[in-house]
């Protein structure tokens, strides 16, 4: 499978790589994608939502009123849900949402988002982006032209780049990740795929 390589102008440099068949042209499995993605909202929780209950509450154990010849539903405590300011019932406690994933799995999730972004035509390798200074401006305008406006746009590098980085972080719709931190969420959830070149060796490395 060859793809063309794209210059920093958004056009053909005449340049094409090989891509593995193994891991941007196998059947993607869906189900191993709903896991994967699942994982990982899973893990950006928090988990620290905390409500009291009636044994947590401050207030009186004394009985409110009589048993009985009031008329109304008996009470005998004023921590009770029924009432203002009393605990809450089968409230949140704090927990731990994670939960794990064979590696085998995660690399199926990964190689059918790649395979999935290559039939749909939405990813493209580019030439190796170089920045010497931090600017947003030059670098908005180079995703303009390499993927157009109005899209969400993740950039693959092959390593972390501290100008790129600080170039990215204020625009909308862009996320630029290693290779080594590749993960199935945010290339479904990109319109747009890029690779760099030097990128393509490191992700073939990581999930042949």
């Amino acid at each position: 499978m060859e793809l063309s390589v794209v210059n920093k102008n958004g056009k053909d440099s005449k340049k094409k790589v090989k891509l593995s068949k193994d891991i941007y042209g196998i059947e993607p499995n869906d189900h191993a994608i709903y896991l994967d993605v699942k994982q990982y909202l899973a893990n950006q929780r928090q988990g620290t939502s905390k409500a009291k209950e009636r044994a947590e509450i401050t207030g009186s154990t004394k009985k409110i009123k009589k048993q009985k010849g009031t008329g109304t539903a008996r009470a005998g405590s004023i921590k009770s849900p029924l009432f203002r300011g009393g605990g809450t019932v089968f409230g949140p406690r704090p927990r731990d949402y994670s939960f794990k994933l064979n590696k085998k799995l995660k690399r199926l999730a990964r190689c059918s988002a790649l395979s999935y972004k290559v039939k749909d035509g939405v990813l493209k390798v580019v030439e190796d982006i170089e920045m010497k200074e931090p600017k947003t401006k030059e670098f908005n305008q180079l995703m303009n032209a390499l993927s157009g406006q109005d899209k969400k746009t993740v950039l693959v590098v092959a390593e972390a780049n501290k100008n790129i980085y600080l170039s990215s972080r204020n625009l909308e719709g862009v996320k630029v990740i290693t290779a080594s931190d590749i993960n199935t969420y945010d290339l479904m959830n990109a319109s747009s795929v890029l690779i760099s070149e030097g990128a393509l060796e490191k992700i073939e490395n990581n999930l042949s």
